[in-house]
């Protein structure tokens, strides 16, 4: 297991809304999904313990971390691949921290049209919650409104085996799930 979390960042212009499609360019084919839990900062902080972490967060929201692995895996810095317009949409709406004691123990999965294509428990997670608020703040101001996503679980196309990897098309839908939050959708076009 990695000793630290992996920390890049995306561009605004990649959040998109519930139900807002997301456009695949033509010039690039190997679009993938990520169902996420997206942690919302509440209260400005710095240099924040672990264990005092969550008191600095707003709330929680679903989020898929589109990405278009060619352009990831072009670079070092993953930045080209995942800041596309529109490639970090939230929603539908935050749930405030005191709805979601424990942000560790949340179902989380994603389908592909009507296939689960991930399945998992937030529990698994490589770095919790606290832990990456914590460890953002160790080296940034962490400002109200800024949105972390969490991580994935296991399932996305990039994982598969090369000849089993089917890359998102226009003409999708995905639906991200979290318990206690609701569902994200987006179709591709």
């Amino acid at each position: 297991l990695p000793k630290h979390p992996e920390v890049f960042g995306v561009a605004n212009n990649a959040l998109a809304a519930h139900k807002q499609q997301i456009k695949l360019p033509s010039t690039a084919s190997q679009y993938d999904y990520e169902a996420e839990l997206v942690i919302v900062i509440g209260t400005e902080c710095s240099m924040v313990p672990e264990d005092k972490a969550l008191d600095y967060v707003f709330g929680y929201t679903c989020g898929n971390d589109v990405s278009e692995r060619d352009l990831q895996k072009r670079n070092t810095q993953w930045f080209l691949g995942k800041s596309l317009d529109g490639f970090a949409p939230v929603g539908p709406h935050i749930v405030t921290s005191d709805a979601i004691p424990d942000p560790n123990n949340l179902r989380i999965s994603m389908r592909r049209g009507a296939e689960v294509v991930q399945d998992s428990n937030t529990r698994n997670m490589i770095f919790s919650c606290a832990r990456l608020v914590s460890y953002l703040s160790q080296y940034l101001t962490l400002r109200p409104g800024d949105l972390i996503f969490a991580g994935t679980p296991s399932g996305v196309v990039l994982g598969q085996p090369p000849e089993q990897q089917k890359w998102v098309k226009a003409g999708e839908t995905l639906t991200v799930s979290i318990e206690g939050i609701g569902e994200l959708v987006n179709t591709t076009v």
